[in-house]
């Protein structure tokens, strides 16, 4: 009986204690359950948006769509710089564990550079890990490939399409297109954060001319768009497009035919040619010679190809019409003239007596003609015509510097000409204030005079002698030079012109003075005697110009030098030539600069009328006569120097003096 009672009172326990751990895991379950569903609240109702998003970050990631860089023409439509399609590796930092491993592994299927790697390093500091960070440029199809075989090995690394830039035209016009080249750290630090947002997706920037200058009007905005990814990062399906801005196309004021013929003319001679609208100041030519291809630098330039040309004794880099600074010789007298009309210095009738020397009063120092005996009683027009020093001698003397520093500046030297290309320089204007900063001593009459020929301090860009024929060409009225004409919004929408007015009024007062200059202009080419006799020679119409010839090395002794050989005067001089046609209602003007040339004229002169021809020719007119150099003679074959031609060979400058030497003091000071 007891035996029962206890076994009943066991199964009694037994089920009790079971209900109390049901209840117990029942509660525990409802509990789980509840925190379950308390998360799934949490997950799926209160945080819904901001998980939605993370998955989708996970799945979809935006991507740049770097925009189609602007194209670039001449005035007549040829093509000056496009996009061509193209293929570069490209990695996304995050989906790389060992970066050093995989560029190892990657270099013995695709060749990297030095360059390269260093490159791609540098960005990858400055860059985003999750952005595709450019690894090697303008990939092959044998790269392209190799690749394609091996790319399960290489998580992260992909080969991307996109347009790069190239140049059809090579070095003819190198100096003013310039080049893009590869974006890099520097340029990443210069930018601001809506500058660097603007520039995703783009692996390069302009660097030098026009490309650099209207790098805002070329560049475009960036387009985006959503793709959904794999594990492995790589693109599924593209959900969304939001689609770029190209840049604009721009139009430029170069005629490349007169490019060409400029730099055909040059013939691999160091030195520059420009050519000017004087009516409206647009440039039709800028030749800097030699010159270089700008398709090396746009993927990035091999250390030999860039050592070449920064080696290389003729300076290929070197923008000679922009930076280059030269003494300008004879060819600013007729700006001279021009000031002692408007001055009322003088009036084109006034005459002086060239005898060969011109002596300052009181001063044994004399300053010589170029040639021997002078030219005799010449007024302004016969000056201009021979070049005769003393003429101009006196001219500056009578103005002073101060006035004759004045008066030029007006016409642009001195000071940049503000044309759109990044780099220019402001040459030197003789003056007081310029010798001021560089010497203690003061300013004598024996400087004032050598700069009256284009000598001494003096040292003018291309671009300024150019853009001073110009202003002078179009009666005396100023215009910025300037490479824009039109821009386009793309190939099917109207070209629409740019507008560039006057810089200023017209630096002349009256028509007759520039009617005198100009007709000593005329006569320096026109009337058989003049320093560029002949060279209009069967040109339908009248050319005005001016020959110069400056000295590189000043004379040592008072004695002429008879050495006539033309490598040697070359090795001495430069050549310059500036001109202009028709005479009576200029539409073009042409300065050239020639590092070594016997003479201006004879040297200089049948570039700027080849220059000249192809204008013609451009007109719709015949091409005229060609002359070549041997055409060109300054004297009857009698072995002395042009006449005149003056400011140059055979100068009085005193001993020493170079265009960027301060000369020896000279007696007394200028009045």
């Amino acid at each position: 009986m007891s035996r029962r009672r206890a076994s009943i009172k066991e199964v009694r326990g037994e089920v009790a204690l079971f209900r109390r751990r049901a209840m117990a895991g029942f509660a525990l379950i409802l509990l789980g359950l509840a925190a379950v569903c308390a998360r799934y609240v949490y997950l799926q109702v209160l945080h819904h948006d901001e998980f939605v998003a993370r998955s989708d970050q996970n799945r979809v990631k935006p991507r740049a769509i770097p925009p189609a860089r602007g194209l670039i023409y001449d005035r007549n439509g040829v093509l000056l710089a496009d996009n061509v399609p193209a293929f570069r590796l490209e990695v996304i930092p995050e989906q790389v564990s060992d970066m050093d491993e995989m560029l190892g592994k990657l270099g013995t299927v695709v060749p990297l550079s030095e360059e390269d790697i260093a490159t791609f390093k540098k960005q990858v500091k400055q860059g985003r890990r999750f952005e595709g960070i450019p690894l090697k440029l303008k990939l092959t199809e044998d790269e392209i490939g190799r690749f394609a075989v091996n790319r399960w090995r290489f998580p992260g690394v992909d080969v991307v399409p996109y347009l790069t830039r190239r140049y059809p035209m090579g070095p003819l016009l190198a100096h003013v297109i310039g080049y893009v080249s590869r974006i890099d750290v520097d340029d990443l630090d210069r930018m601001d954060d809506d500058e660097e947002a603007s520039y995703k997706g783009t692996t390069h920037i302009g660097r030098i001319g026009i490309e650099r200058y209207y790098e805002k009007l070329l560049h475009g905005a960036p387009g985006y768009e959503l793709v959904e990814v794999n594990a492995d990062g790589r693109t599924q399906a593209v959900l969304d497009t939001t689609p770029p801005t190209p840049g604009k196309n721009i139009y430029l004021s170069i005629d490349v035919r007169l490019q060409k013929a400029a730099e055909e003319a040059m013939n691999g001679r160091s030195g520059a040619a420009i050519a000017i609208d004087p009516r409206n100041g647009q440039v039709l030519a800028f030749a800097s010679v030699p010159s270089f291809d700008p398709n090396l630098f746009v993927n990035g330039i091999s250390s030999a190809d860039y050592k070449a040309l920064t080696t290389a004794p003729d300076k290929p880099l070197y923008n000679r019409a922009l930076r280059g600074v030269y003494p300008p010789g004879s060819t600013v007298k007729p700006f001279l003239a021009l000031g002692g009309l408007t001055m009322g210095i003088r009036r084109p009738s006034d005459t002086v007596l060239s005898t060969g020397e011109f002596c300052i009063p009181g001063q044994s120092r004399c300053y010589r003609d170029d040639k021997r005996g002078g030219d005799g009683t010449v007024n302004m027009i016969r000056a201009i015509e021979l070049s005769t020093n003393t003429y101009f001698y006196r001219l500056a003397l009578d103005m002073g510097i101060d006035r004759l520093s004045d008066w030029m500046g007006k016409l642009g030297f001195g000071k940049k000409t503000g044309i759109d290309l990044v780099g220019e320089v402001e040459g030197v204007l003789p003056s007081r204030e310029w010798k001021a900063t560089r010497s203690k001593a003061g300013w004598f009459p024996g400087e004032t005079i050598i700069s009256g020929i284009g000598q001494g301090y003096w040292a003018v860009t291309p671009l300024q002698l150019a853009h001073a024929t110009a202003t002078f060409a179009g009666r005396g009225i100023p215009y910025t030079p300037h490479f824009l004409l039109d821009t386009q919004d793309g190939v099917d929408s109207p070209r629409v012109p740019q507008s560039f007015p006057p810089s200023g009024p017209s630096v002349i007062r009256k028509a007759a003075d520039w009617d005198a200059v100009n007709e000593g202009m005329e006569a320096v080419i026109n009337s058989g005697k003049g320093t560029g006799k002949r060279l209009g020679t069967g040109f339908p119409y009248i050319i005005a110009g001016k020959s110069g010839t400056a000295e590189r090395f000043s004379r040592k002794t008072d004695a002429y030098d008879t050495n006539k050989n033309t490598a040697y005067l070359a090795s001495r001089h430069r050549a310059l030539f500036i001109a202009y046609t028709p005479a009576d209602d200029p539409k073009i003007a042409v300065a050239v600069v020639l590092e070594a040339g016997a003479w201006g004229a004879q040297d200089s002169g049948p570039i700027a009328r080849k220059v000249l021809d192809q204008w013609v020719v451009d007109e719709g007119g015949q091409r005229p006569e060609d002359l070549t150099p041997g055409q060109i003679v300054t004297s009857d074959a009698v072995p002395e120097p042009t006449p005149g031609e003056a400011s140059s060979v055979q100068e009085a400058q005193p001993a020493g003096a170079t265009s960027t030497d301060l000369p020896p003091q000279d007696d007394g000071e200028d009045q």
